[in-house]
């Protein structure tokens, strides 16, 4: 694309989002995205009166949680704020969280920082519905992965304005941050009949995604709302886009913040020269923590905000309990990192972890850098452990 039509189409694009909000909600938190310790949350916890009442209550009053992370559209393709048109059209809108804009104003007063959780290219009804914006096969059908999922294709710019609109309205609503998951291409079932919109390359891959949160943040940022991505946990070690177009470093030149999902059960026995990465959370945390802050530069460190491990896959090795979820935070903290989040698909937290504050210390001397081993385990739907 040519510069001056790129910077045509990119303030038309931002303007026209800018027009569709009618009232854009001011943040009342004194937070800083680089300086917030989160939780996710589900669409049904996060509209659970009772889930809030006995699990997020005591966390806000007893814990060092200062940030919740809420699912506004996720892998199935459900959308949970209301008023997105293409999401109507859809079927897509769900109304699991009925409150959602009265409750993040109570948010803002209490100072909890709030981000919207935005699943971008694995979606299951939008391509359903609208399938020119979806990945096909060579016979022209939707392109299904091993779950018989559809997935927009990331290098459709008009299924990008659907993510678009979705983001704005959360903004719109009032989250202080969007953060975009599965922002990255597919990476299992039938890949050699995925056809996109373009010819696959490493590059153009990594171009098309880094495009993408260039234009979101130019829609974003005016209405108030910070961009962050999930990217692999590896992406911190290895920066070849391992086949997805995750290039950390590039991408992290278009966003506030980077969360690479650093769980020690997701990466390959023998990664960083640990047996099994998911008995040793604090090593596992340490390399990758330093291994991302020799690829982004010191000077960016307070865009670095990973996803910690606060889960248990059976077969994996040791169950996760407070030690293994407070060694990971200590690990960052060591690193010089002090903002974080913890997964857990069902929103269910070990609260003994997250009681007292963390006081950095000096970190365990690291081995050489990582082998950069991609596994199955390590490079697959590594976001949502619970699959």
């Amino acid at each position: 694309m040519k510069p001056l039509l790129f910077l045509t189409s990119l303030l038309v694009c931002s303007l026209a989002y800018a027009e569709t909000v009618v009232e854009v909600i001011p943040s009342t938190t004194t937070l800083d995205g680089s300086d917030v310790r989160g939780i996710h949350l589900t669409a049904s916890a996060a509209g659970s009166k009772r889930y809030r009442a006995n699990h997020l209550e005591p966390m806000f009053a007893g814990t060092i949680i200062n940030c919740v992370i809420i699912d506004i559209k996720e892998e199935d393709g459900f959308v949970y704020v209301p008023g997105v048109k293409m999401a109507e059209q859809a079927k897509a809108y769900a109304r699991d969280i009925p409150d959602l804009e009265a409750w993040l104003a109570e948010l803002k007063r209490r100072n909890i920082y709030t981000i919207a959780r935005l699943v971008a290219f694995k979606d299951n009804k939008a391509p359903r519905h609208f399938p020119k914006l979806g990945v096909r096969k060579t016979d022209g059908t939707l392109w299904e992965d091993r779950k018989k999922m559809t997935w927009l294709d990331p290098y459709n710019q008009q299924a990008w304005e659907y993510d678009f609109a979705v983001a704005a309205q959360a903004a719109k609503l009032g989250f202080d941050e969007i953060q975009f998951d599965y922002i990255r291409f597919p990476t299992d079932g039938d890949l050699k009949s995925m056809r996109f919109i373009k010819p696959y390359s490493s590059d153009a891959a990594a171009q098309a995604l880094s495009f993408f949160l260039h234009k979101a943040a130019a829609i974003l940022h005016p209405l108030g709302a910070k961009v962050s991505i999930d990217v692999f946990g590896l992406t911190t070690s290895v920066d070849s886009g391992m086949g997805i177009g995750q290039k950390m470093t590039m991408m992290a030149k278009e966003v506030d913040y980077v969360c690479p999902m650093t769980y020690p059960s997701h990466y390959a026995k023998g990664e960083y020269g640990i047996a099994v990465p998911n008995d040793q959370p604090y090593k596992v945390i340490s390399y990758a923590m330093r291994d991302a802050i020799r690829a982004l530069g010191p000077a960016s460190v307070h865009k670095l905000r990973p996803y910690l491990q606060d889960f248990s896959l059976k077969g994996r090795g040791i169950r996760y309990g407070a030690k293994e979820v407070r060694d990971q935070i200590q690990a960052a903290a060591d690193a010089g990192i002090m903002s974080w989040s913890l997964w857990n698909a069902r929103a269910s937290y070990t609260v003994e972890a997250l009681r007292n504050p963390v006081v950095p210390r000096a970190a365990t001397p690291a081995p050489a850098a990582s082998s950069g081993t991609v596994s199955a385990v390590s490079s697959v739907e590594v976001s949502s452990p619970s699959k």
